[in-house]
C-alpha cells in the first residue's frame, strides 16, 4: 500500500501541554457550568442530562438539576434556582455549546447573542467560553465524580425518575460540599443579591424583537397573533414590541414594557423541526410517542380465531 501511494502516514500530532491555573480568589468570582448525558439512574429509568454548577474558587456545588437534554430552557430553570439561592455570580464559565455561543455569526440574524447570552447580559453576568475541555478541568473532573458517586447514591435510595432526584439533589450537595469544598483565598462574597428591576419571569425566557402591521397583527413562529387594543388602532401601527415565551411555550407580547391583551388569528400546521446535533438522539425517542393510531385503525381492532375446514386454524383479522 505504500508503494502504491494508497496508504499516506499522518504526521505525529504534537503533545499539547496545559498550564495550571489558580483558583479564583473569591467565592462567586467564576462558576464552571456544564452538561452530563449519562444513564444516571442505569436500568430503572432514562437516559438524561445534568446540569452542573461548581464554584471556581471553592469547588463547591452551587447547582445540580436533572434535563431531558442540554437546552435554553433548562440552564434557565437551573440558573434560577442558583440565582434565588445565591444571587448574580461575577461570570459563567462554559464550553462553545450553541447554548452559550454563536458558532454561525454569518448566518444567524441578531445582534449575535444567543438567548442565553442576551439572558445573562441583562443580568450583569458575563460569559466565557473555554477553548478546550482542559481548561475547564474542575467541571471535567466534577462530572467523572458525580458519575461515579451520585449514581451509586441513587441506586442505594431507590430513586428512578428526574423528578423525584431533583427534589433530592440539595440534601446531596450539602454532604457533598461539606467533604469536598475547600476555603477561598478572599472572604469577600463576589455574589451580587437580585434586585427588583431583575424580572427573572421576563429576563429567563425567549425574547423575539417584532413590528406591528397596519392591522395590529404580528407573526411568532408559524402563528398569527392579533393585538386587542381599546385606542385607536393607527396608534400603534409599525410599533415594535418583544415577544416573550417562556418554558411551557406560554407567549407575551410587551409594548413599553408593558404586556398586551391578543388573540391568536390563524396558526399553521406543524412542518419539520429543526433540531441541533446534540438533541437528536432525544428528538428521535419522542418521535416514536408522536404518531397515535385512530380508534377504528386496523392495528387496533381484536384478533380472533377462525376456523377452515381443510388448512385447520389461523389467525385472521376481524372486521
Amino acid at each position: 500500500m505504500l508503494a502504491e501511494g494508497i496508504w499516506k502516514p499522518r504526521r505525529k500530532r504534537k503533545l499539547q501541554v496545559f498550564q495550571m491555573r489558580q483558583r479564583r480568589a473569591c467565592f462567586g468570582e467564576l462558576v464552571q457550568i456544564d452538561g452530563s448525558d449519562y444513564h444516571w439512574f442505569e436500568e430503572r429509568g432514562p437516559r438524561c442530562t445534568l446540569l452542573v454548577f461548581v464554584d471556581d474558587a471553592t469547588g463547591k456545588l452551587v447547582e445540580l438539576w436533572f434535563v431531558e437534554h442540554e437546552s435554553f430552557f433548562g440552564y434557565c430553570e437551573a440558573a434560577r434556582h442558583y440565582f434565588e439561592r445565591y444571587g448574580k455570580p461575577g461570570a459563567f464559565y462554559s464550553d462553545k455549546h450553541g447554548i452559550f455561543h454563536l458558532n454561525t455569526p454569518k448566518l444567524t440574524p441578531g445582534d449575535g447573542l444567543t438567548d442565553f447570552g442576551r439572558a445573562m447580559q441583562e443580568l450583569g453576568v458575563q460569559i466565557i467560553c473555554a477553548n478546550t475541555p482542559q481548561a475547564k478541568g474542575r467541571i471535567e473532573r466534577t462530572n467523572q465524580t458525580l458519575q461515579d458517586r451520585l449514581t451509586k447514591e441513587l441506586r442505594l435510595l431507590g430513586i428512578s425518575t428526574p423528578k423525584e432526584a431533583n427534589r433530592w439533589l440539595p440534601e446531596f450537595m450539602e454532604e457533598y460540599n461539606q467533604r469536598f469544598a475547600t476555603t477561598p483565598r478572599s472572604n469577600l462574597n463576589a455574589h451580587r443579591p437580585l434586585t427588583t428591576t431583575d424580572n427573572l419571569d421576563w429576563i429567563l425566557v425567549r425574547k423575539t424583537p417584532r413590528i406591528l402591521s397596519k392591522n395590529l397583527t404580528l407573526q411568532y413562529l408559524k402563528t398569527i397573533y392579533q393585538i386587542q387594543v381599546d385606542r385607536p388602532s393607527y396608534a400603534m401601527r409599525k410599533a415594535p414590541v418583544t415577544v416573550l415565551e417562556n418554558p411551557q411555550g406560554e407567549v407575551t407580547i410587551l409594548y413599553k414594557n408593558k404586556s398586551l391583551p391578543f388573540s391568536v388569528f390563524y396558526q399553521q400546521q406543524k412542518q419539520a423541526e429543526v433540531v441541533s446535533s446534540k438533541s437528536i438522539d432525544l428528538a428521535l425517542r419522542n418521535a416514536s410517542y408522536a404518531h397515535k393510531p385512530a380508534p377504528d385503525h386496523p392495528w387496533r381492532r381484536p384478533w380472533k380465531i377462525k376456523k377452515l375446514p381443510s388448512d385447520g386454524d389461523i389467525l385472521t383479522l376481524s372486521k
